[in-house]
């Protein structure tokens, strides 16, 4: 009997049951579509910190499955500086973060272009500049070859180790990695959502390489998913909703590689996970979204510095009451400027009088319908 999956006597010819995977992918396909609708529609700055954001805690979080924490001002910065982007606070990054982020970066930016061998190998030299992993002298750049033994995934204390998964001996390797890419880079034939879950399972079960398997084949589902919406654009991370479902991913990972050639449990999963990694940015950008309609509700108001000032503060979350005294100090102006600042607002519909009155009168924004 077969112990894993490559050993089925169909390897790779993966199935799925399309009436129980049908209305998750349609479901996924629609919310996908109105996050990228949604974020075509933002200002230019308000994009970027939005796709700065995303790439940050893609980056971030694909590293930290494996254990690895990267310094977060680093890992913005050296995204920043590559996109071309203008923001403060920019910090030197070293080696290890540039190759990382570069690697991602040239996932998605290059979505266009298929996968190749030289590709893969690029980014594996990407993921380990100085040739290394912790101490261990890594083949860079090149298909393991299980010269200190089969390519295991192990956990538990020396002398009572349980093996997860033992992947395809080395020398299979290089025509199992013919066969995937040739898969991998067609189009057509089955949604490119669901290809992207193929490709991530199929890849990290080859496990080609002799570390820095599992930030690859997250690396190759986002350019899968990137060709799905044909942008390199990324406004949600897959990579930081695995992180927070690490040990069912993990649990999954084996009970399919494992298992039959019907991955019909993974791709559920994998349609659910982006699911919720696309309502993670719905939720972490509402600000974002909130103040972008504001300005283009009022679009046609002329506000002078000092409102615009204090009406972003406001949307940014300004904490307590506002009033005409807060205003003037935070303004820099006058009580009487500021009060005419504010009132002017309220003719114009932007504020409301909160109940009261008095020196303590307090002001608030006016809720969009």
């Amino acid at each position: 009997m077969s112990k894993y999956i490559y050993q089925q006597a169909n390897w790779p010819q993966f199935y799925w049951d399309n009436e129980v995977i049908a209305a998750p992918l349609a479901a996924v396909r629609h919310r996908q579509g109105l996050l990228l609708g949604h974020m075509e529609s933002l200002g230019l700055l308000q994009r970027n910190e939005a796709i700065l954001q995303t790439l940050s805690l893609d980056v971030i979080k694909s590293s930290e499955i494996e254990g690895e924490l990267l310094d977060a001002a680093k890992v913005r910065s050296s995204i920043a500086r590559r996109l071309g982007m203008d923001i403060a606070g920019l910090v030197p990054a070293d080696r290890r973060v540039d190759g990382v982020v570069e690697m991602s970066l040239e996932a998605t930016q290059n979505f266009a272009a298929p996968l190749t061998t030289e590709r893969l190998f690029n980014w594996h030299s990407l993921l380990f500049p100085a040739g290394t992993s912790g101490t261990d002298k890594l083949k860079i750049g090149t298909w393991r070859d299980d010269s200190k033994g089969p390519m295991q995934v192990v956990s538990g204390a020396i002398g009572r180790e349980h093996v997860h998964y033992e992947a395809p001996p080395a020398e299979r390797v290089p025509a199992e990695m013919t066969s995937f890419l040739e898969w991998t880079n067609q189009t057509g034939g089955i949604d490119p959502v669901l290809r992207a879950a193929v490709a991530h399972l199929w890849f990290v079960t080859i496990h080609p390489f002799d570390d820095g398997n599992g930030r690859i084949a997250r690396a190759i589902a986002d350019w899968a998913l990137a060709r799905s919406e044909n942008t390199s654009r990324r406004f949600y991370s897959m990579s930081a909703q695995i992180r927070k479902e690490r040990k069912l991913y993990y649990d999954l990972l084996e009970k399919t590689q494992k298992g039959s050639l019907d991955i019909t449990d993974w791709a559920q999963w994998f349609l659910a996970c982006l699911d919720r990694a696309i309502e993670g940015t719905e939720i972490s950008l509402s600000d974002v979204f909130r103040k972008e309609r504001f300005w283009k509700t009022y679009s046609a108001i002329s506000f002078n510095e000092r409102q615009r000032l204090m009406l972003n503060m406001q949307l940014d979350g300004f904490k307590g009451k506002l009033t005409s005294t807060k205003w003037a100090m935070l303004a820099k102006c006058s009580q009487d400027t500021a009060q005419r600042d504010i009132h002017a607002l309220i003719n114009n519909g932007v504020m409301l009088k909160d109940p009261g009155g008095g020196r303590s009168t307090r002001y608030s924004l006016k809720e969009l319908k």
